[in-house]
């Protein structure tokens, strides 16, 4: 069976990057960027209450770690660990297969690879020490930054849906959902 995040070892670091669980502390850090209106038009919520943001924390860092360059956080990634469907006489052995990742980074540091090094990272956590077999991410289909991203790591887009989101400003928006096999990242590497 997969292993749980709370069994590795933090942080991780690569290259340029330290990646580690989230913390009640990065509650600022994480709404300084995340609502910025360039930022939080791609994002489920936007966040525009310091207070209410730090407040709910708690429940948000469970599935995210955070991307820290020289001890600044500089971006946010979600690590959902999930059950895939599955019939019922195998759904112990399906259990906890498949991570839907994301990534959340400040525009003050993009174009310089960050978010490719981080999400590259955490793709590795997910098939190399968790164990996962699946890796899924999703995005708008207008968020053209957040796909190329997904494509640039290797992974496979598997669906574009037309008008399935309704989006904040009104508009029924196209969504894209990107996956990778662990056997497909391994190959890769």
């Amino acid at each position: 069976m997969p292993r749980a995040i709370t069994d590795l070892t933090w942080p991780v670091t690569t290259e340029r990057l330290s990646i580690r669980p989230a913390e009640q502390r990065d509650a600022a850090p994480t709404y300084a960027f995340r609502s910025l209106p360039e930022v939080a038009r791609w994002l489920t919520n936007h966040p525009q209450d310091p207070a209410a943001w730090e407040d709910g924390y708690a429940e948000r860092q469970t599935d995210t770690l955070i991307v820290e360059k020289d001890g600044v956080v500089i971006g946010d990634l979600y690590l959902s660990i999930q059950d895939p469907w599955s019939q019922a006489e195998v759904r112990e052995q399906a259990a906890r297969t498949l991570v839907e990742i994301g990534y959340v980074f400040d525009p003050a540091y993009a174009g310089q690879g960050f978010a490719t090094e981080a999400v590259r990272e955490e793709l590795r956590i997910c098939f190399e020490d968790l164990g996962v077999r699946r890796v899924i991410a999703q995005c708008f289909a207008d968020n053209d930054a957040s796909w190329r991203l997904m494509e640039r790591l290797g992974m496979r887009r598997e669906q574009h849906t037309k008008q399935d989101s309704l989006h904040r400003d009104g508009q029924w928006l196209d969504g894209m959902m990107y996956a990778l096999l662990r056997d497909e990242w391994l190959s890769a590497r």
